[in-house]
Order: structure tokens, then C-alpha cells, then sequence
């Protein structure tokens, strides 16, 4: 489908929905789909971090891509990542992406191999030289050990084929740099990660979120996105209240260093959207954690409620 440059709004990075033998959960695929196309988000990223996607065996991955194209039916973009240790697994996933009907490719560096700033511009133009489908960058240094520095894309903004940026590093300062050297090319997208700062970093000129949030609540999500847009500073700071206590709640729940990805997706299943399982390493909350976990999810869930 077509989608008009710089790409703005609410992308949700939507979980993936697994069955206890860590199979693909189709039936969550589908209600967790249309449960955030309700919600009004203006595109949908699957294989990133909230995805588990460096965790997924390579026939998860296609299946996931070959469904949620078909069940979006081009209702809205859909994003799907390629990160790769290896090149030509990002390669096979493009290819697999691209037959699928999906509308753009999203990749971080490779991990784990010890890298530099000009090994990096020459694997991302080497990437997008190959795949047919436009490229976003996506950085996330936590993860990857590395992050893109601010003058590697500048250069690699030169090609045509890479048309945006997602960056996760959650560093302010970074993401501000990004959108004062490329107001001079308005159609690059520059989109943020981490929800809590998505109100802030708007606000410096980037395009909308990557929000994490958006699988379980895209509403409230869409409305704070929404309300930035037209600077209904009464509605933003309601809204963004709603989102940093639902950050708080659900997100830091426990001592685990996977408290985002096992309150999220914990939080989804008491909806109804998946069956809260995580692939391995990972492993869900214990049933007094979620005990626990699920009064702070009714008191989020009322906040939203209220806000939205």
C-alpha cells in the first residue's frame, strides 16, 4: 500500500502471540490485530524487540509475516524487522516480507560481531541495495551494543531506499540532534521508541511512536499522538500522565531485567489477547507475581478508561 513520507503516527511493536510449545498462537494473531486497528494506529511493526524476534525460530518468523499481511488485508502499513546476525537470514526475511504484501523493512546492525561506524554504513547500504521493499534504521544500543552514531546517518539518509529511522536509545539529546540535521529532509521519518518520552520527543519534531502500550491500550496511545499534533496541551498532559502511570505499574513490575516484556504481555492475557507466554530464555511471571500484577493492571486499566 501506499503511505506518504515522513511516515507519522502510533506503530505498535506488537508482541508475539506463542502457544505454550512456543508455537505460533493464529487465533491471538488475529485478536490482537484487530484489537489495535480498532484502537486507530496508523501501522503495525512485527518482528522487533517486542516481538522476541531474536528468540523466534526462522519458521515463527515467516508464518508470522505471511499472517499478519494477509489478515491486515493493507488496511494499514505493515512494518516487519530483518535483524540478523546474518545477512543473508535479513535477506530471506526481506524477500519473505516483500512476497507477503508488507510495506516496509526495519533492521538494526547486527549483533554480538564487534563493529564500527563505517562497517555499519557499509552493511546497512549493502542491505539496502538488496531488498526491495524501504528500509528504516533502527537503533537500539542497549541491545545491540552499538548505537548509530548521528553522522553515520547522514550518510546513509543519501540513499534512497532508507527512508527513516527508529531510535530506541531513549537518549534525548541523540533524538533532538536527529530531528535539527534532517529538518532538511522532511520526508525522512523519525520515530521513538520508548513511550514514555513520545509526548517530549514530538514535540522536538519527530513523527510519532514505536509504542509498546499501543498492543494493549492503542487508543489511549493514538489520542496522546493525536492531541501532540494539534498541541490540546490539556488533553497531552492527561494523557501522558495515563501513560507514564501505566509505564510505572506494568512495566516495573518485579526485579527482572524482562519486566517490560513480562507485564505486557501478563497484561494482555488478562484481556483475553494472548496466552502470556515468552519465548525461551524468557519465562512469564509466577502466578503470585501475577496476582499482584493484576491489581495494578485494573488500576491502570481504570486510569485509561478515565483518560481516554
Amino acid at each position: 500500500m501506499s503511505f506518504s513520507q515522513p511516515f507519522r503516527g502510533i506503530i505498535p511493536p506488537m508482541i508475539t502471540p506463542l502457544n505454550p510449545d512456543f508455537s505460533l498462537d493464529k487465533k491471538s494473531l488475529d485478536l490482537i490485530l484487530e484489537h489495535m486497528i480498532a484502537g486507530g494506529v496508523h501501522g503495525v511493526f512485527i518482528l522487533g524487540t517486542t516481538g522476541e524476534f531474536a528468540s523466534l525460530s526462522s519458521r515463527v518468523k515467516k508464518q508470522l509475516i505471511e499472517l499478519t499481511c494477509k489478515k491486515v488485508d493493507q488496511r494499514i502499513p505493515v512494518l516487519v524487522g530483518i535483524s540478523d546476525c546474518s545477512f543473508e537470514e535479513s535477506l530471506d526475511l526481506a524477500k519473505c516480507a516483500r512476497d507477503a504484501g508488507a510495506d516496509i523493512l526495519v533492521a538494526t546492525n547486527p549483533f554480538y560481531m564487534n563493529i564500527g561506524q563505517e562497517e555499519l554504513i557499509f552493511y546497512f547500504s549493502k542491505l539496502a541495495d538488496q531488498v526491495e521493499l524501504p528500509v528504516f534504521l533502527y537503533n537500539m544500543p542497549s541491545h545491540t551494543g552499538i548505537n548509530i552514531d548521528l553522522e553515520t546517518v547522514k550518510v546513509l539518509v543519501e540513499h534512497p531506499n532508507i527512508i527513516g529511522i527508529k531510535d530506541s536509545s531513549g537518549d534525548k539529546k541523540y533524538f533532538e540532534s536527529l530531528c535539527d540535521t534532517f529538518r532538511e529532509h522532511p520526508e525522512f521519518t523519525i520515530l521513538v521508541g520508548p513511550e514514555e518520552i513520545l509526548m517530549e520527543t514530538m514535540n522536538m519534531g519527530g513523527h510519532g511512536g514505536v509504542s509498546g502500550g499501543a498492543n494493549l491500550f492503542p487508543a489511549l496511545y493514538v489520542k496522546l499522538f493525536e492531541a501532540t499534533e494539534y498541541q490540546d496541551l490539556e488533553r497531552m498532559k492527561v494523557l501522558n500522565e495515563t501513560v507514564q502511570f501505566l509505564s510505572k505499574n506494568l512495566y516495573s513490575h518485579g526485579t527482572y531485567k524482562s519486566n517490560y516484556l513480562k507485564g505486557l504481555k501478563a497484561s494482555m492475557a488478562f484481556e483475553g489477547l494472548c496466552q502470556g507466554v515468552l519465548a525461551m530464555p524468557l519465562s512469564a511471571f509466577d502466578e503470585s507475581e501475577i496476582a499482584d500484577l493484576r491489581e495494578k493492571y485494573e488500576a491502570v486499566k481504570e486510569a485509561v478508561t478515565k483518560a481516554v
